[in-house]
């Protein structure tokens, strides 16, 4: 059986859902629809896609699709899930969920009510590095966890940071939590399937680490942030950078037994060494083993790479075929719901503290 896909928002974000999608055997891209017709028809011609539509009902009407990716802003995710649901269709939702944790939880209520299944994009919990650090904590090899650092650079002279500082227009300014609200999601959600409270305790800071003349303007926009969680039997740290270089994405996982870091950067998972021998001697041994930890790694990517494992957006591909087995066999959804939710809870409560004019 092959799955009838169909994709709502035709920014940027959209090229890579394609070329995802058309990876996958038991996947169809049948039309894709955007508000501009410009946008859907210029994605449309750049990937041989049937159809393009500047109207999600009739395009929904008329391709009954199995599936609808929904890649436009946050603001309007609620409503065009509803509406997609009300189809008959599943969904596969870009991040952030809703500006707002009420809106997510109405989106996932409205999920589970209309029996069909919704993922959000949260592409780099499922690369091959991500996997391997799950399977490490799961089998038992770091012990008991004490405490998670999740830890994510930014570059505000990209592509996507520049055009965020250059259009006061943009999207992204309109959301309760500004920059961070764009990205925080893929700091926290490695954070929450071990930190389970859902009312840890939270305290969260933001500045602007910008030169000081910018600093000085009107409403700098904040681009540092550093978030301290403590829950029952653990805590973490989360920390937004868009100044530190190299830019670095990690998430490091302190255990009773054993410590291990995921780079998702340099895509590896690395157990700190401990000191094996006495004195000096035992000293001496740990970076050698280092240095063979991480031959071992590049050895392992560079067969990753060899199978097309290595690209930018494989975790996306691997969700994505997660996601389309689930709907087609009635497993449970890649991303536990109560997960998504957690994130979007904590979301709320930092920006209530980083930005006080935003509502309880």
């Amino acid at each position: 059986m092959s799955l009838k896909i169909a994709i709502i928002g035709c920014g940027k974000i959209a090229d890579a859902h394609v070329e995802e999608i058309r990876k996958i055997p038991s996947a169809s891209l049948v039309a894709v629809c955007d508000l501009e017709p410009i946008m859907a028809e210029q994605l449309a011609t750049r990937f041989a896609v049937p159809l393009w539509y500047n109207d999600f009902a009739r395009m929904l009407d008329e391709q009954k699709p199995d599936v609808v990716h929904i890649t436009t802003p946050p603001d309007s995710h609620l409503a065009l899930v509803r509406q997609a649901l009300a189809a008959g269709c599943h969904v596969f939702l870009e991040k952030p969920v809703a500006p707002r944790a009420a809106e997510v939880r109405a989106i996932l209520d409205a999920s589970s009510s209309a029996n069909r299944q919704l993922t959000v994009n949260y592409w780099p919990n499922f690369e091959v590095h991500a996997i391997a650090l799950r399977q490490l904590i799961a089998s038992g090899e770091l012990g008991e966890i004490v405490h998670l650092e999740s830890y994510y650079g930014y570059d505000l002279a990209g592509e996507y940071g520049m055009a965020l500082r250059r259009d006061p227009n943009h999207w992204v300014h309109r959301l309760p939590g500004k920059l961070f609200q764009n990205v925080l999601d893929h700091m926290l959600n490695k954070i929450v399937p071990y930190l389970a409270d859902d009312d840890p305790i939270l305290d969260a800071v933001a500045y602007c680490g910008a030169p000081l003349a910018e600093r000085l303007q009107t409403n700098p926009l904040l681009d540092e942030l550093r978030i301290v969680l403590q829950g029952a039997n653990s805590s973490a740290y989360a920390t937004f950078s868009a100044h530190a270089r190299p830019i670095g994405h990690r998430l490091r996982v302190y255990g009773t037994r054993n410590t291990a870091t995921a780079d998702f950067q340099l895509r590896t998972v690395t157990m700190d060494r401990k000191q094996t021998f006495p004195s000096a001697l035992g000293r001496l041994a740990p970076p050698f083993l280092l240095a063979k930890d991480s031959l071992r790694q590049g050895i392992r990517n560079m067969n990753h790479f060899a199978h097309a494992r290595f690209h930018y957006f494989h975790g996306m591909h691997h969700l994505l075929a997660e996601f389309y087995t689930g709907i087609e066999t009635n497993a449970p959804p890649p991303i536990p719901y109560g997960e998504i939710l957690r994130v979007a809870t904590w979301m709320d409560r930092i920006f209530q503290q980083v930005y006080p004019e935003v509502p309880a």
